[in-house]
């Protein structure tokens, strides 16, 4: 990034000098950010130590949710224009979990869009990307490689509802690991087309599950593991359930109510078929929340910039293809994971 640059990499992350604001920045106790837009909720970009930030009505909500309910947050609504000083600042959908977005910012005529995580795939718990023309975009690239491919997402929740009814029918409960936010809420909205049937949930699923419903989303219907192993009077079958837990839980006692069971994991991670093996689950299944190798070309296309900045993933391979199709592309080092809602 260079010295003139509408948005900066600074100590504390990516700054925006017209505005005098971050967007999801990486402060300290020691050293706080001032102001703060964020993308969405997800750790590794709704952090502490900022003093005011800015963000989705959604996503104010899972941050109060996740971090703590006395944060000063504003809300913004998708395509209402905020002035932060000499800077134009809205926010677009994302696609990427409840309330995500892109942050579009203009200075003196000039166009950057920080997408975020993003993904281009129908998704019935947040609302849809929305293609932002720009003449800067930062991407993500964590599927930045032409392996990674994703299947219509209907068509794996089918896969799952299968799974799921095979192993009833054999008198075995289906422990399927993802993560906690977004990916579990998606699963369960995709399954509700296919069965009414209610599901368990790990403790640590349990909040987020009911924040989305609180926010519209529909979904199964589910009850806490914990509250059918202490109640000795529901006749919920846990042999022939589906259970869905954080990946953190896999060989942990937690495991230990489910006598006969097979597991599954659904991530984008899955479509490398040794990952599966190497982790040690039964099953995999492709469902990710980040777009893939076509959609991240496609968005990249689409949104007509001259100059794209890759953020956290395959950064030199995507660098390298829009380089070589003649779209001027560099990596931007920055904190992001994007590997625990992948």
């Amino acid at each position: 990034m260079a010295k003139g640059d509408i948005i900066q990499l600074t100590e504390r992350g990516l700054y925006c000098p017209a505005g005098e604001f971050y967007i999801d920045p990486w402060p300290s106790k020691s050293a706080p950010a001032e102001r703060s837009v964020i993308t969405h909720g997800h750790a590794d970009h709704a952090r502490p130590y900022s003093n005011e930030y800015f963000a989705t009505p959604e996503t104010a909500a899972v941050m109060h949710a996740r971090m703590s309910p006395e944060l000063a947050i504003t809300p913004l609504h998708y395509g209402k224009i905020r002035h932060f000083g000499a800077a134009k600042v809205s926010l677009h959908p994302a696609g990427h979990v409840i309330g995500s977005a892109q942050i579009r910012v203009e200075v003196n005529g000039e166009v950057w869009v920080a997408s975020g995580d993003y993904k281009r795939d129908p998704d019935p718990t947040c609302a849809p990307f929305e293609v932002v023309p720009c003449d800067v975009f930062i991407t993500e690239a964590t599927f930045g490689l032409p392996a990674y491919r994703w299947r219509p997402t209907p068509e794996v929740a089918e896969d799952i509802y299968r799974w799921w009814q095979s192993n009833a029918n054999q008198g075995k409960a289906s422990v399927l690991f993802c993560y906690a936010f977004g990916k579990a809420q998606r699963i369960l909205a995709e399954l509700a087309r296919l069965t009414g049937d209610t599901v368990l949930l790990h403790g640590a699923m349990a909040p987020l599950v009911e924040l989305y419903r609180e926010l519209g989303v529909a979904m199964l219907p589910t009850l806490r593991v914990s509250d059918v192993s202490k109640n000795s009077e529901t006749d919920f079958d846990v042999s022939r359930c589906l259970a869905l837990a954080p990946p953190s839980a896999a060989g942990t006692p937690w495991m230990r109510r489910f006598k006969a069971h097979s597991t599954g994991f659904a991530s984008g991670w899955m479509r490398v078929r040794g990952n599966r093996r190497r982790r040690g689950y039964d099953r995999g299944f492709v469902i990710s929340d980040h777009a893939d190798w076509p959609s991240l070309l496609q968005t990249v296309q689409q949104t007509g910039a001259r100059r794209v900045l890759a953020t956290h993933g395959k950064t030199d391979v995507l660098v390298r293809y829009l380089n070589e199709t003649g779209i001027a592309a560099e990596p931007l080092r920055t904190q992001y994971s994007g590997e625990d809602d992948a």
